[in-house]
C-alpha cells in the first residue's frame, strides 16, 4: 500500500519530494518498497508518539531543507479507487493551501454511520478552487457514538476525516506553537541538530518527551474553535476511498453489492446475506444470518454484526487489561 501511494502521487510529486515517517521495525521494509525516495528522507521515530509528533518531525526537516514549503500530509495505508479524480482534488487543495494561514483537509462523503472515523462538519461555501467546491470547516468531531454518527450521515453536511492535510510548513508549526507548545519547543531544539553529528542522540533524547496525541485532537479540533487561527477548509473527495480500518470496510471494498456475502475461503450460504466470512483453513456454512462478521485465526474467533466491527478495539483494550499478550 505504501508503494501504491507513491505510484498514485507520481504524476504530482517526484520521488525526490517525498518524505516518509516510520519506525525502526519497518524502516528496512519501507526502504525496499520506495527505493526512489532518498534514504535521508525516510525519517525514523525512536518511539511512537502519534500523528501530531510524526507530522511535526517531518515539518522541521522540510523547514530545514526547503524553508516554508507547501506540505501535503498523506497516510500511506489507504485505498483510492479513482486516482485521477484524487490527484485533481489534491492539486486544488494545494492551490488553496498556498496561502499562508490556510489549512486544507479532504472530506470523504460517508457511506455508512461509522463510529471509527472523525467527522468534519462543513460550514459556508468558500467558492470553487480549480473547479472543486470548497467549504469553511465548522468543526471536527472525533469518533462519535453510533446514534450521533447516524445523525451526521443523515444531515448530509458531514464528511469523514481521511487524515489528509495541506498547508505551509510555517502554518503547521504555528499551530503546534499555539495548541501544543511543549512539543513545538522540543521540536525546535531537535531542528537545530538536523544535519549535525548530534542529531541521532538528540532525537533519542527529545522524541520520547513529545506529547502522544493525534493531530486531529491536537490541531484540527482547536483550529476550528471561535477565534482560532488558521483558516480551515474542506474539499469533498468522492474518490472511492477506504482506510480498510475495519472488517466492515473490508467487506465494503470486496463486496459486489452491499448485501453480498464475502468469503476468504470455502463457504456455503443459505438464506444469508451481507456476511463477511474469513476462515482460510476451515469450511464455513452460514444459514439464515445477515450482516455478520466472522473471522477465524489460529487462536481466536470473532463474531459480531458488521455495524459493530469498530468495537474490535474494545476487545483489544480488554485483552491488554487482562495481560493476554498471547492474543495481542
Amino acid at each position: 500500500m505504501l508503494r501504491e501511494t507513491e505510484d498514485r502521487l507520481g504524476p504530482l510529486f517526484p520521488a525526490s519530494h517525498l518524505w516518509v515517517v516510520t519506525n525502526h521495525d519497518q524502516a528496512t521494509g519501507v526502504r525496499g518498497e520506495v527505493p526512489r525516495v532518498p534514504p535521508a528522507q525516510i525519517l525514523i521515530e525512536p518511539v511512537g508518539r502519534n500523528t501530531a509528533a510524526a507530522i511535526g518531525l517531518a515539518a522541521i526537516h522540510l523547514a530545514k531543507k526547503h524553508g516554508d514549503a507547501l506540505m501535503a500530509v498523506l497516510p500511506a495505508d489507504h485505498y483510492v479507487a479513482d486516482a485521477s479524480s484524487y490527484r485533481r482534488i489534491v492539486r486544488a487543495a494545494m492551490t488553496l493551501a498556498e496561502q499562508s494561514g490556510n489549512l486544507v483537509v479532504l472530506g470523504i462523503p460517508p457511506t455508512r454511520p461509522d463510529t471509527g472515523f472523525g467527522y468534519i462538519e462543513r460550514g459556508t461555501s468558500a467558492g470553487r478552487v480549480a473547479g472543486i467546491p470548497a467549504y469553511v470547516v465548522r468543526r471536527f468531531t472525533e469518533k462519535p457514538d453510533a446514534a450521533t454518527a447516524r445523525k451526521y450521515v443523515s444531515a448530509g453536511k458531514y464528511f469523514w476525516n481521511a487524515g489528509m492535510f495541506f498547508c505551509r510548513v510555517s502554518t503547521f508549526l504555528e499551530c503546534l506553537a499555539k495548541f501544543l507548545p511543549q512539543t513545538r519547543s522540543a521540536l525546535a531544539e531537535l531542528e537545530r541538530s538536523i544535519g549535525t553529528s548530534s542529531y541521532s542522540r538528540t532525537l533519542a533524547r527529545i522524541y520520547p518527551r513529545l506529547e502522544n496525541i493525534s493531530v486531529d485532537y491536537a490541531v484540527m479540533e482547536p483550529a476550528t474553535r471561535k477565534g482560532a487561527i488558521p483558516n480551515v477548509f474542506v474539499l469533498p473527495a468522492n474518490v472511492g476511498w477506504s482506510d480498510i480500518g475495519s472488517w466492515e470496510a473490508v467487506h465494503e471494498l470486496l463486496a459486489s453489492k452491499r448485501d453480498a456475502n464475502v468469503s476468504a475461503g470455502n463457504s456455503f450460504t443459505l438464506d444469508a446475506s451481507g456476511n463477511f466470512l474469513w476462515s482460510v483453513k476451515k469450511f464455513v456454512a452460514a444459514i439464515g444470518v445477515h450482516d455478520l462478521v466472522v473471522v477465524e485465526t489460529e487462536d481466536a474467533l470473532l463474531v459480531c454484526p458488521r455495524e459493530r466491527a469498530q468495537d474490535v478495539g474494545k476487545v483489544v483494550k480488554w485483552l491488554e487489561q487482562k495481560r493476554r499478550n498471547d492474543l495481542l
